[in-house]
């Protein structure tokens, strides 16, 4: 499983964030958790990264757009704090992986009772 390290360590911190705050918190609350959870597990991270977004390999960007967070260059990583994902969250992430060039992202929403959490590969 590619980055698989990575995304066990990303997907441990979520769990102790949801389970320390519970649901019901915006989800910029949820950032700020994860991003001292990454410190404490020694993950190298970038939140709200304003990333350059390509198209159909040409070198010029034709736009911007910000991810909650790259985790050791490798790992996407979405929040979302909602009742219940959606597919249009999905496509979300599936997009940001092929206009940022990456492979690997985690969709992870804090808003639900229980944590959800998607792993997604392009």
């Amino acid at each position: 499983m590619l980055h698989k390290e990575i995304t066990e360590k990303i997907i441990g911190s979520a769990f102790q964030v949801h389970s320390f705050l519970g649901n019901g918190f915006q989800e910029v609350i949820y950032q700020r958790a994860l991003a001292i959870e990454f410190s404490r597990h020694d993950l190298n991270y970038a939140r709200e990264l304003e990333m350059d977004i390509y198209y159909k390999g040409v070198s010029e960007p034709i736009g911007k757009r910000r991810v909650d967070f790259l985790v050791e260059d490798k790992v996407l990583v979405e929040l979302k704090a909602v009742k219940a994902l959606d597919d249009i969250h999905l496509n979300q992430v599936l997009n940001y992986l092929k206009a940022y060039k990456l492979k690997v992202a985690l969709l992870i929403n804090f808003g639900e009772k229980s944590m959800v959490f998607k792993r997604l590969v392009l």
